[in-house]
């Protein structure tokens, strides 16, 4: 009999909770046969993650993560929703008002670090609590924090104990959003153990492959979830180069721009902005400050994306441009004083102003609109 077939011998990656095997290098959960006998074992995927900073895309496919959405709707537990506060729309987990069963949700806004130090932290609270009413999700309370910094992350703790009420918690999101970065940083912060093994992270989509269990207490447990990737945004398309141009690692530096009807903004090569009419209008720039913009005019626009595409246009670079569908135009008319328009997984520009049009020429399938602006 094979090692790996006999279920009671079964071990997983204590990185991404995948099942491990010996037979096959190309497949998920590999590793070689003479590191199963460790306590804590990693897949070779975890290990290239960790130290070679590569690897192979390897994802959840949707039903079996619908599985897991349904296997934690019929069990009893508070479930912990985790979100990009950065890509709020882009990084929310459609249709998990169906699976929740009757469990209490507590939804996380991960990365409030990125937002300028000005925010309104009741305010975005408040903004999140109904985002989550129109989107048909009842929740139980919304809290900001920063996995990568530890900010927040006693106000969570506190807010778990009182909704968990002694039962298991699922942490759940789509991949990016800073899961298992979270669970590491409670890990580090409230356990009593000192292990070596953390879960792995990265800024590949769909780093987590399997459920990952870490005892609470005696009676309940914290489950680390694999996360879904959505094809919705930017950063799905992208290779790894222009990923960490395009995910943000520090705090964002807004730019302002006073723009007339007839001129247009660049971000990096991703994204246009044509101003197409209405009076002077404050446009300001929400992304990653390693994403360049460049402000032209509407005339000028087309020859000037076609010349310098991946160039001065840059990102993507020519290996994202090969991956990236057709550019699509978006039109939207501001019928609101205050309004953001955001490009899920690279930003949003909040236009502040009544009257006139704009449009959004976007990668086909990159989910582009607008919203009652943020902050």
């Amino acid at each position: 009999m094979k090692e790996m077939t006999d279920y009671t011998k079964q071990k997983y990656c204590s990185g991404c909770g995948i099942p491990l095997q010996t037979e096959n290098e190309r497949l998920p959960g590999y590793v070689p046969g003479g590191a199963l006998h460790k306590e804590e074992v990693v897949c070779k995927r975890c290990f290239r993650i960790k130290h070679y900073n590569e690897a192979p895309q390897v994802t959840l496919g949707e039903d079996d993560f619908l599985k897991i959405l349904q296997q934690i709707g019929t069990s009893q537990g508070l479930i912990v929703q985790v979100v990009d506060i950065f890509d709020f729309h882009g990084s929310w987990l459609r249709g998990l008002q169906r699976h929740v069963g009757n469990n209490p949700v507590l939804l996380v806004g991960n990365k409030v670090d990125l937002l300028p130090k000005a925010i309104n932290v009741n305010r975005v609270k408040q903004w999140m609590r109904r985002q989550s009413k129109e989107w048909g999700l009842q929740i139980v309370d919304a809290v900001l924090i920063s996995a990568a910094k530890g900010q927040g992350i006693d106000e969570l703790v506190n807010a778990m104990e009182k909704w968990r009420d002694g039962r298991d918690v699922y942490v759940v999101g789509i991949t990016n959003v800073g899961k298992s970065t979270l669970i590491n940083r409670l890990l580090h912060d409230y356990s009593d153990e000192t292990g070596e093994v953390e879960i792995t992270t990265s800024h590949f989509p769909g780093t987590t492959l399997g459920m990952i269990e870490i005892p609470l207490d005696e009676q309940s447990s914290l489950f680390d979830t694999p996360g879904i990737i959505n094809k919705e945004q930017m950063s799905y398309y992208l290779a790894p180069k222009d990923l960490k141009l395009v995910m943000p690692s520090k705090r964002i530096n807004p730019t302002i721009y006073q723009l007339n009807a007839g001129q247009t903004l660049f971000l990096g090569g991703l994204v246009r902005i044509d101003y197409m009419s209405g009076g002077r209008h404050s446009f300001v720039c929400y992304v990653s400050n390693g994403v360049p913009i460049h402000r032209t005019k509407l005339e000028r626009a087309d020859e000037i994306y076609q010349k310098h595409l991946g160039e001065m246009l840059n990102p993507p670079s020519p290996e994202s441009i090969k991956k990236l569908p057709e550019m699509l135009s978006h039109e939207f008319p501001l019928r609101k004083e205050s309004q953001d328009v955001v490009i899920s997984g690279l930003g949003w520009i909040s236009i502040k102003g009544t009257g006139g049009s704009i449009r959004i020429c976007a990668p086909k399938g990159i989910g582009v609109f607008l919203r009652d602006s943020l902050l």
